[in-house]
């Protein structure tokens, strides 16, 4: 399922959308750009994805309007280094930023180092971890601004199920000094011809400290459809 590992680019972009009508109407779209560059010592990958949800509701004054429900909007950009002593081992430096209107944290930046490598590899399976220094600033839901130290682990597994399917596990835990901030996605990915694919995934956002209005986890649910090019 994935790309042959060669020098130069290869980029998938995802798209899933639902609108609802009758007793709820609504419309919800998610999206999400994976750019990677692979170089004789570099491997690079730039990750842009949105999400966002519109609702009908009736107002104070009886009149029905739409309104934004959910709006959430991330950036990243990671370089690895190849060492030359190990297939493939790496040392990476991230940057990531989130803006989620209505989340916890309404604004979460966090730059990094670290070790990554492939600790697991078969014919069917492979588990890659990274894990290194970095820091954080957040902007919690309430204008409080947070920063200070992190310490990063995350851990993706690939089992390709059959030629034409492959699941996924990607788990990120960045641990600081007040807050200890997660995602995880599962997903499904099926070939539906040699540029496109159905991909069904459920991702989690959990932050252990959180303002006593906010809940501690986000999940969403999707069906996008992937093109590769």
């Amino acid at each position: 399922m994935d790309p042959v590992n060669a020098h130069g680019w290869n980029t998938s972009a995802e798209l899933g959308a639902i609108s609802t009508s009758g007793n709820t109407v609504g419309t919800s779209v998610t999206g999400k750009i994976d750019a990677k560059q692979e170089l004789p010592k570099w491997s690079n990958e730039y990750i842009l994805s949105g999400y966002f949800k519109d609702e009908e509701v009736t107002n104070d004054d009886g009149e029905k309007v739409r309104e934004r429900s959910a709006q959430r909007y991330s950036l990243s950009a990671k370089a690895g280094y190849k060492l030359l002593h190990d297939d493939h081992g790496k040392l990476y430096a991230l940057a990531t930023h989130v803006d989620d209107r209505f989340g916890a944290y309404t604004r979460y930046s966090t730059i990094g180092v670290g070790y990554g490598t492939q600790t697991y590899q078969s014919d069917t399976h492979t588990l890659d971890v990274e894990v290194g220094p970095g820091y954080f600033r957040g902007v919690r839901s309430e204008g409080e601004t947070e920063n200070g130290p992190t310490v990063r682990g995350a851990a993706l597994l690939k089992w390709k199920l059959s030629d034409s399917a492959q699941f996924s596990q990607n788990v990120i835990v960045e641990r600081g000094t007040s807050n200890i901030h997660s995602m995880a996605e599962t997903a499904l990915r099926t070939k539906i011809n040699s540029t496109m694919q159905m991909k069904a995934a459920f991702n989690i956002r959990n932050d252990t400290s959180v303002p006593a209005d906010k809940k501690n986890t986000d999940t969403q649910t999707s069906v996008t459809l992937v093109y590769s090019f």
